[in-house]
């Protein structure tokens, strides 16, 4: 990994709620409001662009862990601001701490965990699954 990035850089990432991001399963409305699995999107997607600067031409990262509490709803029209701040790194991870907030004030709060691996790791991997799978 690049030298630069250190514990307190911080991130934001803005969205609209869009009916796409509501809580559904399959064709299913659960509710009309942003879904849990949204929110881990984001929180992710925030993270990843803390990193992404950061990894060398011969490394990539990948989500390892996701914790999330899911605490307040976020109607459709609604501004979503994902703010993610490194708390931890080392050679083959970094860990950032993520609040989301809307006009109201927090609507959830997590911990993304992204491993750092040599390039081409994981395509290696699904390579292998796929061969295994014939």
């Amino acid at each position: 990994m690049k030298e630069g990035l250190k514990v307190g850089d911080w991130a934001v990432l803005e969205i609209v709620v869009t009916e796409d991001m509501f809580a559904q399963f399959g064709d299913e409305l659960v509710h009309p409001a942003y879904s849990t699995a949204s929110m881990v999107y984001h929180m992710e997607w925030v993270s990843r662009d803390l990193l992404l600067p950061y990894l060398g031409g011969q490394e990539e990262s990948a989500g390892a862990a996701v914790k999330l509490k899911h605490i307040a709803p976020s109607a459709l029209g609604t501004k979503v601001k994902m703010e993610a701040v490194v708390t931890s790194i080392t050679e083959k991870q970094v860990i950032t701490k993520v609040i989301a907030k809307n006009e109201n004030g927090i609507i959830g709060e997590g911990e993304v965990k992204q491993a750092i691996l040599p390039k081409n790791t994981m395509q290696s991997k699904l390579n292998e699954q796929l061969q295994l799978n014939k």
